[in-house]
C-alpha cells in the first residue's frame, strides 16, 4: 500500500511547475502563404475601393494556387499578378523548391457576395437601419502582463523565433535557410502563475540539401533561438529540439497543401484564452470575425494596461444583420480591481461595438492586412496596428474611479 501511495504522489508532484506550449510558423509555411495571398487580394481591393466586400479563400499546392470565395467591389485588380507578387515577396523564387512565383498556375474562381447577406451588412437595407454584422459568431480578445506587449510569453517567443528565421534567411546571414519552418516554445510557470523558465524550444526549418545537421543545430540555437529568449529564463535544463526528424529539405506548398484560415490559434494567443473559431485572413472589415476580434483585443489590452486587471479576456457575440452585439462578457480570472460586471458596463459605455463603430474607431478600411497575415495579429506594436494602442487607459481609469 505504501509503495502504491508513493507512486501516486509522484504523479501529482512532478519536478517542474505548470507547463504551457505555443507554436508559430514562418511566412513560408503553406498555410501562411495562403493567408498572405488572401490578405494581399483584400489589400488590393481596399486600395481602390475601401467599401469592398471580400471573402477570399486560397489553396496552395505543388505548382498551383486556387483563389475562391466572394468579392463585390468597384476595384479592378489583376488577381494573378497580386498572387505572384505575394509569393515572390515571401521568398518562393526558385523552381527547384517545387513552388515559385513565376511558374505556378493560378486559378481564379470568385463570385459576388450573396445579396441576402449584403442587405444585412449595408446601412439602410435589410431589417435594420444600421450596418449589421456580416455573420453570427463569437469573438474573443485577450491580454495579460506576462510580456511588455501584453501577450502570453509562450506565443510571443514562438513568434520571435519564426520572425528571426525569416530575417536571417532574407539577409543571407544563414544562407542555407529556406522559407518554410515552425517554432514551439514551452514555458514553465511558478506557483504564482508567473513565467519561471523556458522548458523546451522546438524549431523545424527547411534547409538546402547540402548542409550538415550539426551545422543546422549549432547555427539555429546560436543565431536564431538564443537571441530571442530572455537569458534569465534559460538554464542548463532547457531542452532544444532542432529539426528533430534530421532532415527538412522538401517543404512549402510542395511538401504540404496550404489553406487560408488553418492557423487561427497561431494568429491569436497561442492557446491562451478562448477562440470563437473564425479565421481572419481574406475577410474585409465588415466581417465581425475579424473586426470584433481586433476590438476585443483592443479592449482587453487597455483594461490590463490601465491596471484594472492582471489578465483579461473579452467575448463579443453578434447576430447576422444586427449592429449591436448580442452579448459582452469579461473574465479577469479573479484579478479585476473592481466588480467584473461593472467593468463590462464601462466597456459597453466607452467602446464602439457596432460594426460601423469598430471600423471607424480602428480605421480598418485601409490596405493594412498583408502584414497581419504572418507573425500573429496581436502583440506587434511596431507594426502600427491600431488595435494595439493603449489610448483608452485614462478613460477606463476615470470611469472605474481609479486615480493615477
Amino acid at each position: 500500500m505504501a509503495k502504491t501511495k508513493k507512486m501516486k504522489d509522484n504523479k501529482q508532484c512532478p519536478d517542474h511547475g505548470r507547463l504551457f506550449t505555443s507554436e508559430s510558423v514562418t511566412i513560408g509555411h503553406p498555410d501562411k502563404v495562403a493567408d498572405q495571398i488572401s490578405d494581399s487580394v483584400l489589400d488590393a481591393m481596399l486600395a481602390q475601393d475601401p467599401d469592398s466586400r471580400v471573402a477570399c479563400e486560397t489553396l496552395v499546392g505543388t505548382g498551383m494556387v486556387v483563389i475562391a470565395g466572394e468579392i463585390t467591389s468597384k476595384a479592378i485588380v489583376d488577381i494573378p499578378a497580386v498572387v505572384r507578387e505575394t509569393i515572390k515577396k515571401i521568398g518562393y523564387n526558385d523552381s527547384t523548391l517545387g513552388f515559385d512565383a513565376e511558374s505556378c498556375s493560378v486559378m481564379v474562381a470568385l463570385n459576388r457576395q450573396s445579396p441576402d447577406i449584403s442587405q444585412g451588412v449595408t446601412e439602410g437595407q435589410g431589417l435594420h437601419k444600421e450596418q449589421g454584422a456580416g455573420d453570427q459568431g463569437i469573438m474573443f480578445g485577450y491580454a495579460c502582463r506576462e510580456t511588455k506587449s501584453f501577450m502570453p510569453m509562450s506565443i510571443s517567443l514562438a513568434h520571435a523565433i519564426t520572425m528571426k528565421l525569416a530575417k536571417m534567411r532574407e539577409s543571407r546571414k544563414i544562407a542555407w535557410l529556406r522559407p518554410d519552418g515552425k517554432s514551439q516554445v514551452t514555458v514553465e510557470y511558478d506557483d504564482n502563475n508567473k513565467p519561471k523558465r523556458i522548458h523546451t524550444v522546438v524549431v523545424s526549418t527547411q534547409h538546402s540539401e547540402d548542409v550538415k545537421y550539426s551545422r543546422i543545430r549549432k547555427e539555429i540555437i546560436e543565431k536564431v533561438v538564443m537571441p530571442c529568449l530572455p537569458k534569465k529564463l534559460v538554464d542548463d535544463r532547457t531542452i532544444f529540439h532542432i529539426n528533430p526528424t534530421g532532415r527538412f529539405v522538401i517543404g512549402g506548398p510542395k511538401g504540404d497543401c496550404g489553406l487560408t484560415g488553418r492557423k487561427i490559434i497561431i494568429d491569436t494567443y497561442g492557446g491562451h484564452g478562448s477562440h470563437g473559431g473564425g479565421a481572419f485572413s481574406g475577410k474585409d472589415p465588415s466581417k465581425v470575425d475579424r473586426t470584433a476580434s481586433y476590438m476585443a483585443r483592443y479592449i482587453a489590452k487597455n483594461v490590463v494596461a490601465a491596471g484594472l486587471a492582471q489578465s483579461c479576456e473579452v467575448q463579443l457575440s453578434y447576430a447576422i444583420g444586427v449592429a449591436q452585439p448580442v452579448s459582452v462578457y469579461l473574465d479577469t480570472n479573479g484579478t479585476s480591481v473592481i466588480n467584473e460586471r461593472v467593468l463590462e458596463q464601462i466597456i459597453v459605455d466607452l467602446f464602439p461595438l457596432t460594426p460601423a463603430g469598430m471600423i471607424k474607431h480602428l480605421d480598418l478600411k485601409r490596405p493594412i492586412y498583408y502584414n497581419t497575415a504572418h507573425s500573429g495579429h496581436f502583440g506587434r506594436e511596431d507594426a502600427g496596428f491600431t488595435w494595439e494602442k493603449t489610448d483608452m487607459v485614462d478613460k477606463l481609469k476615470k470611469a472605474a474611479g481609479i486615480s493615477n
